[in-house]
């Protein structure tokens, strides 16, 4: 579910809590992947080396003071009961705060959190303000050993990544952008060559802002503004029970990088620079 993480001790506490509620992924019936309704299509990146799935981790240094700001609505899999019971997946606050501030932003989905909060998904979706992309159905790796996360087998990559489209359209969710980030940010080459033929742009980040399981919005938001430069990605999150800090920390962060001559935009605009 969560992004990596600075510290060690977050780190660990991910992998138990979501090695706790892994199961066996279900394999999906492939998918095409949605074609956007607008009239220009999203920009991504030309394959990498070997033909292999292009990875983007920041913008130009040199072409002004931008910053994308990255949410990653996570929701595993098998985390349904624990929705049930009362867990917050979501973060309804934020997106509101983001709204308020008028913040542009790509949120990274789970097909998983689509499904669990398909209102939200569609509001999202549908905002001007904010771009969808994909973040895996499952959040599985899609590497052995990622921080205690459980594993989708080489032939079930694509299924697991159109399978989230798949949940996107059924949700309302009209213009998913052909834009991947892995699970827990790991991947290798093997993954890399998996993701080809479905002509998606893996995207990373250069600021860690280390709100997965903080309670310190002060030192979270420190942790940003230490770290962002002209053309950064920034990695967040948009799950309440698990990064309760978030919004807290996008209010104090987005008057001080604007003070400071920084312009919020999307990924899209990042990569299309």
């Amino acid at each position: 579910m969560i992004t990596l993480v600075r510290r060690v001790t977050a780190v660990c506490l991910l992998g138990t809590a979501l090695t706790a509620c892994a199961a066996t992924v279900h394999q999906a019936p492939r998918v095409a992947r949605p074609v956007p309704s607008a009239t220009t299509a999203p920009p991504t990146l030309a394959p990498g080396p070997g033909g292999l799935t292009p990875v983007f981790r920041n913008g130009s240094r040199a072409h002004g003071r931008t910053v994308a700001l990255t949410f990653d609505a996570d929701m595993t899999a098998d985390q349904g009961a624990r929705a049930a019971a009362g867990e917050h997946f979501d973060n309804p606050g934020l997106i509101s705060a983001l709204r308020a501030l008028k913040v542009p932003a790509t949120v990274f989905m789970t097909g998983r959190w689509a499904e669990e909060y398909p209102d939200q998904a569609r509001s999202i979706g549908r905002d001007p303000l904010f771009e969808v992309a994909n973040h895996s159905y499952s959040h599985y790796a899609f590497t052995d050993d990622c921080y205690g996360l459980p594993t989708v087998s080489a032939d079930r990559m694509r299924a697991d990544v159109e399978r989230a489209y798949a949940a996107f359209r059924k949700a309302g969710v009209p213009d998913a952008r052909p834009y991947f980030r892995f699970p827990g940010g790991c991947y290798d080459r093997r993954a890399l060559q998996e993701l080809t033929p479905d002509g998606v742009t893996a995207v990373q980040w250069d600021v860690v802002s280390g709100d997965a399981f903080a309670t310190d919005a002060e030192a979270v938001a420190r942790q940003v503004l230490e770290g962002v430069r002209p053309g950064s990605v920034v990695v967040m999150h948009c799950t309440r029970s698990a990064a309760p800090t978030t919004e807290r920390v996008v209010r104090e962060v987005v008057p001080r990088l604007r003070a400071r001559g920084f312009r919020f935009v999307k990924v899209s605009e990042l990569i299309g620079s």
